[in-house]
């Protein structure tokens, strides 16, 4: 038994050591996380900064071309002979038929007939 405790001593020397080299390495990691994950966070931010200039300069040289541009191209002017020519249809104009009137007539019709008195015709 008491080899079995002295291995355990001088084991736990050993054991300390590895524990706290162990130890190291992974705050050196968690250091080494941090540091990568700040840097990454650093470059998008720097990314949105410089879109952001971008888009503003963007803006900037589209508001200096509309000022330039203020007034149309194209002016229409018009003549009196503009509106005094014959005018040459490619085609013949449309012509659309009258609109159908028998409707009207057959209630001029009647309103005739109750003007002149009873209608003593039997219809079915």
């Amino acid at each position: 038994m008491e080899s079995e405790k002295s291995k355990v001593f001088c084991n736990g020397k050993n054991d300390d050591e590895e524990e706290d080299d162990k130890m190291e390495q992974f705050f050196a990691l968690i250091r080494n996380f941090r540091e990568a994950r700040d840097r990454r966070k650093d470059e998008i931010e720097r990314r949105q900064r410089e879109e952001a200039t971008e888009k503003e300069e963007n803006k900037v040289k589209a508001r200096r071309l509309n000022n330039n541009n203020e007034q149309p191209t194209w002016v229409p002017c018009f003549e009196w002979a503009d509106f005094t020519e014959e005018t040459e249809f490619r085609r013949s104009p449309v012509i659309f038929p009258s609109p159908d009137n028998s409707k009207d007539d057959n209630r001029k019709q009647q309103q005739q007939r109750d003007d002149d008195g009873l209608d003593l015709k039997l219809t079915l």
